[in-house]
């Protein structure tokens, strides 16, 4: 089968940076779901693992975000059946997204919702579930409309950011307030269900005090956690809750501390990675979200199709992200 991997960590400049291979077509284990895949997006992990982790020669297939169709099942598999459309993030810890058959997991997998197409599919995944386990999970926010406190969303236009706008502005009855500092990635905010948008790169606590809100009891922060983490504890609430999720140096928490805050951290591959009961979750989240979706309360956060699966396209994608100017989510489809 056709695939894109990397045999060294190169900078995304490098002709080989990723390449096109020829592997074997994998096989299903128990519980996994063989996928045709139509569609996969880019995230920055993709990017991370590509640039710090060297392979030493042998191929490693990347790509986590993925739609299509299921050509067949595990001994143990009873969620799916051949034909099946189907979408899911995958795992960091196997072969991934970036290849015309994968195996994955049947307890990270979910019907693609109808009303997308694989495409528009593929872009939601990896940031669906970082944001629905971090503001269901980890903030335990209640889905409905009576809850009243304020929310800060610091990359608001990014794949993460993105999702989490709508799933708070459509779910609860937080205030949302998100960060973006280009005009086009201020409108892409306001039109995802932000109530207000401010620039991250000047003074936010500033920008934040002439707004009508009271004090952040959530701030989600989905990037440069290092950078923002002083303005972030002064802006908090008393009591309030901060969640990163990127690792980073060691963080000075006196602050948060004086404030009582809390620190929630999220890595949407570790129910897999581990093997935890939890890994079902995953599944029943990107289930419920389909159906979110297919009522019209959700939608895509496609904004950029960089044509054919190739080593070429992928490059240019991870070049687009690691130039740091993406909102939305770049996907591309077909062999």
């Amino acid at each position: 089968m056709k695939a894109v991997a990397f045999t060294h960590a190169r900078p995304v400049v490098a002709d080989d940076a990723l390449i096109d291979i020829d592997v074997t077509e994998p096989s299903p284990r128990r519980r996994d779901v063989l996928v045709a895949v139509r569609a996969v997006s880019v995230n920055p992990v993709d990017t991370k693992v590509r640039r710090q982790n060297e392979p030493l020669g042998e191929p490693r297939i990347l790509g986590f975000d993925a739609a299509g169709v299921v050509r067949a099942v595990g001994t143990e598999v009873t969620q799916f059946g051949i034909g099946d459309e189907v979408y899911y993030a995958g795992t960091i810890d196997r072969p991934g997204s970036n290849a015309e058959f994968q195996c994955v997991d049947e307890r990270i997998v979910a019907r693609k919702p109808h009303r997308l197409n694989f495409a528009e599919a593929a872009a939601l995944p990896l940031t669906t579930l970082t944001a629905w386990e971090m503001l269901f999970d980890r903030f335990r926010l209640v889905r409905d409309r009576t809850h009243r406190d304020t929310i800060l969303i610091v990359g608001g236009a990014g794949g993460v950011g993105s999702m989490a706008i709508q799933l708070v502005a459509r779910l609860t009855g937080l205030t949302v307030v998100a960060t973006a500092s280009r005009p086009e990635t201020r409108d892409w905010c306001k039109a995802l269900g932000a109530h207000h948008v401010i620039d991250h790169t000047h003074d936010m606590a500033a920008q934040l005090g002439s707004l009508a809100v009271d004090a952040p009891r959530y701030i989600f922060c989905t990037n440069h956690i290092e950078q923002h983490w002083r303005a972030l504890n002064r802006m908090l609430a008393p009591e309030g809750e901060i969640g990163i999720i990127e690792p980073s140096s060691p963080l000075d928490v006196g602050e948060l501390f004086q404030r009582s805050g809390s620190l929630h951290t999220e890595y949407m591959f570790s129910p897999s990675l581990h093997q935890s009961p939890r890994m079902i979750e995953q599944h029943r989240i990107l289930d419920t979200v389909g159906r979110l979706i297919d009522q019209g309360v959700l939608h895509s956060t496609m904004t950029r199709h960089f044509g054919l699966i190739n080593a070429e396209n992928l490059r240019r994608a991870h070049a687009e992200i690691e130039a740091g100017t993406m909102h939305g989510k770049i996907v591309l489809e077909g062999f």
